[in-house]
Protein backbone atom coordinates (compact mmCIF):
# COMPACT_ATOMS: atom_id res chain seq x y z
CA UNK A 1 0.00 0.00 0.00
CA UNK A 2 2.99 2.46 0.43
CA UNK A 3 4.53 1.56 -2.93
CA UNK A 4 1.40 2.44 -4.38
CA UNK A 5 0.63 5.68 -2.24
CA UNK A 6 4.37 7.29 -2.86
CA UNK A 7 4.11 6.10 -6.95
CA UNK A 8 0.55 8.07 -7.15
CA UNK A 9 2.42 10.89 -5.03
CA UNK A 10 5.41 10.83 -7.32
CA UNK A 11 3.21 10.74 -10.47
CA UNK A 12 1.36 13.50 -9.22
CA UNK A 13 3.69 16.04 -7.28
CA UNK A 14 4.79 17.86 -10.12
CA UNK A 15 1.09 18.92 -10.30
CA UNK A 16 0.45 19.77 -6.87
CA UNK A 17 3.54 22.25 -7.41
CA UNK A 18 2.07 23.77 -9.85
CA UNK A 19 -1.46 24.24 -8.35
CA UNK A 20 -0.55 24.32 -4.79
CA UNK A 21 -2.57 27.82 -4.60
CA UNK A 22 -5.59 26.55 -5.56
CA UNK A 23 -5.28 23.64 -3.54
CA UNK A 24 -4.26 25.16 -0.05
CA UNK A 25 -7.90 26.49 -0.17
CA UNK A 26 -9.05 22.43 0.09
CA UNK A 27 -6.89 22.13 3.13
CA UNK A 28 -9.03 23.71 5.30
CA UNK A 29 -12.40 22.02 4.23
CA UNK A 30 -10.51 18.48 4.35
CA UNK A 31 -9.28 19.64 7.73
CA UNK A 32 -12.77 20.28 9.00
CA UNK A 33 -14.77 17.20 7.66
CA UNK A 34 -12.05 15.27 9.76
CA UNK A 35 -12.98 17.45 12.85
CA UNK A 36 -16.44 16.94 11.96
CA UNK A 37 -16.18 13.11 11.27
CA UNK A 38 -14.66 12.53 14.43
CA UNK A 39 -17.06 14.42 16.57
CA UNK A 40 -20.10 12.65 14.80
CA UNK A 41 -18.08 9.02 15.45
CA UNK A 42 -18.25 10.45 18.95
CA UNK A 43 -21.88 11.29 18.79
CA UNK A 44 -23.06 8.15 17.57
CA UNK A 45 -20.75 5.76 19.65
CA UNK A 46 -22.47 7.82 22.85
CA UNK A 47 -25.92 7.75 21.39
CA UNK A 48 -26.10 3.84 20.30
CA UNK A 49 -23.71 3.01 23.37
CA UNK A 50 -21.02 1.11 22.05
CA UNK A 51 -18.10 0.07 23.41
CA UNK A 52 -14.89 1.75 23.33
CA UNK A 53 -13.11 -0.21 20.54
CA UNK A 54 -16.26 -0.09 18.24
CA UNK A 55 -16.57 3.72 18.99
CA UNK A 56 -12.82 4.10 17.90
CA UNK A 57 -13.42 2.26 15.17
CA UNK A 58 -16.22 4.01 13.75
CA UNK A 59 -14.24 7.34 14.32
CA UNK A 60 -11.62 6.08 12.37
CA UNK A 61 -14.23 4.25 9.58
CA UNK A 62 -16.21 7.63 9.04
CA UNK A 63 -13.33 9.83 8.48
CA UNK A 64 -11.39 7.79 5.95
CA UNK A 65 -12.59 8.04 2.71
CA UNK A 66 -10.23 6.38 0.29
CA UNK A 67 -10.21 8.56 -2.00
CA UNK A 68 -7.62 6.74 -3.78
CA UNK A 69 -10.26 4.77 -5.33
CA UNK A 70 -12.02 7.20 -7.07
CA UNK A 71 -8.03 8.02 -8.68
CA UNK A 72 -8.80 6.00 -11.50
CA UNK A 73 -11.81 7.80 -12.71
CA UNK A 74 -10.39 11.35 -11.87
CA UNK A 75 -7.22 10.33 -14.07
CA UNK A 76 -9.76 9.70 -16.94
CA UNK A 77 -11.28 12.93 -16.93
CA UNK A 78 -11.24 15.29 -20.24
CA UNK A 79 -8.16 18.13 -19.93
CA UNK A 80 -10.61 20.76 -18.65
CA UNK A 81 -10.36 19.06 -15.22
CA UNK A 82 -7.39 18.28 -14.77
CA UNK A 83 -6.94 19.58 -11.78
CA UNK A 84 -9.25 16.86 -10.22
CA UNK A 85 -6.41 13.73 -10.17
CA UNK A 86 -4.36 16.60 -8.03
CA UNK A 87 -7.12 17.28 -5.74
CA UNK A 88 -7.81 13.60 -4.91
CA UNK A 89 -4.21 13.29 -4.27
CA UNK A 90 -4.48 16.31 -1.74
CA UNK A 91 -7.26 14.66 -0.38
CA UNK A 92 -5.56 11.43 0.55
CA UNK A 93 -2.03 13.54 2.02
CA UNK A 94 -4.05 15.14 4.20
CA UNK A 95 -6.58 12.52 5.33
CA UNK A 96 -2.94 10.80 5.84
CA UNK A 97 -2.04 12.93 8.27
CA UNK A 98 -5.48 13.33 9.92
CA UNK A 99 -4.73 9.66 10.19
CA UNK A 100 -1.49 10.22 12.29
CA UNK A 101 -2.86 12.76 14.10
CA UNK A 102 -5.97 10.66 15.07
CA UNK A 103 -4.32 7.66 16.35
CA UNK A 104 -3.07 9.98 19.24
CA UNK A 105 -5.75 11.90 19.67
CA UNK A 106 -8.97 9.34 19.55
CA UNK A 107 -8.07 7.43 22.18
CA UNK A 108 -8.00 9.84 24.64
CA UNK A 109 -11.45 11.24 23.51
CA UNK A 110 -12.95 7.73 23.52
CA UNK A 111 -11.49 5.30 26.48
CA UNK A 112 -13.29 3.44 29.36
CA UNK A 113 -13.81 4.80 32.62
CA UNK A 114 -11.32 2.18 33.98
CA UNK A 115 -8.72 4.22 31.30
CA UNK A 116 -6.50 7.30 32.71
CA UNK A 117 -5.20 9.90 30.65
CA UNK A 118 -1.36 9.27 30.11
Amino acid sequence: MMATLFTVVASQAGDVGDALGQLLVLVPIYAAFLVVMAALGIGVGRIFRLDVPATRALVFSGATRNSLVVLPLALALPASLSLAPVVVVTQTLIELVGMVIFVRLVPRLVRSDSETVA
